[in-house]
């Protein structure tokens, strides 16, 4: 054990949200995907569907979402779909470990939709589906992807987990 203090907690700016947000500014990877742009749909306890725009910067060169951020995006909505309807309780990290993905079709924008939904929750882990939907309606299936995540105390360090 180490007599160096554990680094108080970082300020979270992202968790000032406007209505109808799932964040604001100031996260890196939210930054990144513009997720102070996404639209709620629904939220509720274990359930998340939001409406997201396809940023220039995150196509490849056919226009499409390059594949590579496509888990960018289902780490973030996997872990506010685990907080879905529960943000008034005591916050705790979540950490992921395991993640599974799966491309059906290719995702042009310039919106789609992305559910996510609490499968199960044992204790502190929680195994989430996320599915991103395509077409004029937002009901074609074109990604599906399985997360587990782990709940963290806050105030924990690394070796803590």
């Amino acid at each position: 054990m180490s007599d160096t203090p554990t680094p108080a907690l970082p300020l979270r700016p992202w968790g000032e949200l406007e209505p109808g947000r799932i964040m604001g500014r100031g996260h890196a990877a939210g930054d990144f995907l513009e997720a102070y742009d996404w639209e709620v749909e629904a939220e509720e306890v274990g359930l998340l569907r939001i409406s997201a725009h396809l940023p220039a910067h995150v196509r490849n060169p056919r226009g499409q979402l390059f594949g590579g951020f496509t888990p960018t995006y289902v780490d973030l909505v996997s872990l506010f779909t685990v907080r879905a309807g529960r943000r008034d309780e005591a916050f705790f990290w979540l950490a992921t470990t395991n993640m599974r993905i799966d491309y059906f079709e290719p995702i042009m924008g310039p919106t789609f939709m992305i559910e996510g939904r609490l499968e199960k929750s044992r204790g502190r882990t929680n195994f989430v589906a996320v599915r991103f939907f395509v077409g004029e309606k937002h009901d074609e299936l074109a990604v599906f992807a399985l997360t587990t995540m782990r709940e963290v105390p806050a105030d924990a360090t690394l070796g803590d987990a």
